[in-house]
């Protein structure tokens, strides 16, 4: 091999082109390739380092060697990775000269390493890609594959912070491709991202649009729904996550899945025993088994005790959730308490949630300022009082001196729905008490009053018949 090299140097540029490529193609088509791997390594050094060599004919020589490998003339993939790497390793001083062959090839290491499972590896490998400078620049479209492939492999390693780089890279080039798979596995990404950082409604949202997509495999499929179904479980209790829930529990492929006795009973709020959630726990990833911490400030508002609590060994000595299931398991059975009671005591809080009473009170305090929760605390009594109870009762039927009507009410499950009928009940019934006042008691009652009628009118939806004597 070095005695033919040599004897290329006294080649005209031409010619010593012709000797680079039939040496090549000699080296590549025997049938023994045990040392093929050195053999490659000493043609590959000589082409790029070696002066007398034109830059035209060791471009020719990497791009002959880079199509020889995607073509698999190179049969065994352990020696394939190896002759990449070195190649890499011999190009790298002078990759600005060789930008479009040092991509082809990381592309083809990528894929070996993610054969592999090296999904961290292959990753760097393809981070190391030039997509913005050089001889020719990518266009987005490619660019855009590039970034999500690599925001899929570094979260197959649970890398999300690295991954979400990336992932916010791909964004600004989302709009770049009408192609339906490299959009897919955007939206897959996005959702996983989603999952990694904790904002499981959006999660749950993302998991459940994809579970619908007929060109995903379909175990893929039931994966993503699996994984709707847990992000929506995991989710801060409230007004959204319980529009989440109803569109997972009208879905009629959850009942087919192991979450799904759980996912039913918060959806129907009601209070989840720690028995029902062990088994569910199992099958939570890391991430959504991470520790959280407490701020000095609820810490601080949960060891205040009186006295004769202080040392009453029925109250609960934790300080608020561990982990990202504990809060969400918490903060469901706080709002699942709230259909049942229409007060509690910060004691009693604490004994259903297992928390100190001043834990369960912070608890109750941060979900009504976000407006997760309908209430009052009155912190002089240590009392929580619920709204909800109270607006039901105000809607019952009661005014204009009709008393007690009984109502049949139809439990759909849907607090929503729930919400709605009772707006329409409240309507209802300020109308009765308007219509059993006299109108000088109610002020411009009767401007009011006809101007309703005349809408309706005009609406047609009433009408007047004749009146007989």
């Amino acid at each position: 091999m070095e005695s033919r090299l040599a004897q290329f140097a006294a080649l005209n540029q031409k010619d010593k082109a012709t000797a680079y490529q039939s040496l090549l193609a000699e080296v590549l088509a025997q049938e023994d390739q045990s040392n093929l791997h050195a053999e490659i390594h000493t043609l590959v050094d000589n082409a790029v380092n070696q002066e007398s060599v034109g830059l035209v004919i060791s471009r020719g020589i990497l791009s002959e060697l880079v199509k020889a490998l995607s073509e698999g003339k190179v049969r065994n993939t352990e020696q394939r990775k190896r002759i990449v790497e070195d190649t890499l390793s011999i190009v790298q001083p002078r990759i600005v000269s060789y930008e479009e062959q040092v991509n082809s090839l990381r592309f083809q290491l990528a894929d070996i390493l993610e054969e592999e499972e090296q999904w961290s590896d292959a990753a760097r490998v393809l981070t190391g890609i030039s997509l913005d400078s050089g001889q020719r620049s990518l266009p987005d479209a490619e660019k855009l594959r590039v970034y999500v492939r690599i925001v899929r492999l570094l979260l197959e390693d649970e890398d999300s912070v690295e991954a979400e780089r990336y992932y916010n890279r791909a964004a600004l080039l989302a709009h770049s491709t009408t192609e339906r798979e490299t959009l897919l596995q955007f939206k897959l990404c996005q959702a996983r991202i989603s999952d990694y950082s904790r904002k499981f409604l959006e999660a749950a949202s993302r998991y459940h649009e994809l579970s619908w997509v007929a060109e995903i495999d379909e175990e893929e499929r039931k994966h993503m729904l699996s994984a709707a179904m847990t992000c929506a479980i995991l989710a801060p209790a409230g007004p959204n996550r319980s529009r989440v829930l109803a569109a997972l529990c009208r879905d009629e492929r959850t009942a087919e899945l192991p979450s799904f006795n759980i996912l039913l009973k918060m959806f129907h709020d009601r209070i989840l025993r720690p028995n029902e959630i062990k088994e569910f726990e199992g099958t939570l990833k890391p991430h959504q088994l991470a520790k959280i911490s407490i701020s000095s400030n609820d810490r601080l508002a949960s060891a205040v005790a009186d006295d004769d609590q202080a040392n009453d060994a029925t109250i609960s000595t934790r300080k608020g959730p561990a982990t990202v299931l504990d809060r969400a398991v918490m903060e469901h059975n706080l709002l699942a308490s709230s259909k049942i009671y229409n007060n509690i005591t910060f004691r009693g809080l604490g004994a259903l949630l297992d928390l100190t009473p001043g834990a369960a009170e912070t608890m109750a305090r941060r979900m009504i300022e976000q407006r997760r929760l309908k209430g009052s605390i009155d912190q002089v009594e240590k009392l929580i009082s619920f709204d909800v109870l109270g607006e039901e009762d105000d809607a019952q039927g009661k005014a204009g001196g009709l008393g007690d009507v009984e109502q049949v009410e139809e439990d759909t499950g849907a607090p929503f729905t729930k919400r709605w009928d009772m707006q329409i009940r409240l309507t209802a019934a300020n109308v009765s008490r308007f219509a059993t006042r006299p109108y000088t008691s109610i002020p411009n009652c009767e401007f009011q009053v006809e101007t309703i009628v005349q809408h309706l009118t005009e609406k047609g939806l009433v009408s007047f018949g004749a009146v007989q004597a």
